[in-house]
């Protein structure tokens, strides 16, 4: 065999192993972002339309959430936010609608105290995917009803589902403690 043949089959190698290596790191990444994100890992992918697109996404709210100065509560703060939420949640027979409000803004106060910043309402649901993949769909839900109730198109079922979803998110946040 000649030098120039060598040099093409070494090149050939070279370049093969890159291609293999970057496939396994992207598989890999690939678990990983599944095993982290959960559900919101095939809500990135339906959103974004691209796997590679909704990864780099994903990434990327990984990234800006650590930059985040979350805190946990302290106990007073904690008693006082569980308060409330019984308040505003016993008010749902005789007002709904009122419950409803009061349920996104004690979520909106929650988020405040522990750090995150509230942005937009798709801003703060990416972060909160971040450390609560499982529930933030159901923001997601409680924020959709929430929105056609103020159009006056969701039932008073509809809005007892977005309390329990508000809850479920509520109560995660209330317990949450960051490690440090």
């Amino acid at each position: 065999m000649t030098t120039a043949t060598l040099l093409i089959i070494g090149v050939v190698v070279v370049v093969v192993a890159a291609i293999l290596a970057w496939y396994v790191l992207r598989q890999e990444r690939s678990k990983k972002l599944k095993s982290q994100f959960g559900p919101e890992y095939t809500h990135a992918i339906h959103q974004y339309g691209d796997q590679a697109k909704a990864e780099d996404a994903l990434m990327a709210r990984q990234k800006r959430r650590e930059k985040l100065p979350l805190h946990s509560l302290s106990i007073q703060d904690r008693e006082s936010f569980a308060s409330k939420w019984h308040q505003a949640q016993s008010q749902f027979v005789d007002d709904p609608a009122r419950s409803i409000q009061d349920a996104d803004r004690l979520v909106c106060e929650l988020m405040t105290a522990r750090g995150y910043p509230m942005q937009e309402f798709d801003n703060r649901a990416e972060d909160l995917s971040v450390d609560y993949p499982l529930v933030v769909k159901n923001y997601r839900a409680a924020h959709a009803i929430a929105v056609r109730h103020d159009e006056v198109q969701a039932s008073t079922e509809e809005l007892r589902q977005a309390l329990v979803y508000y809850r479920d998110l509520f109560d995660e946040l209330l317990e949450a403690q960051v490690a440090g």
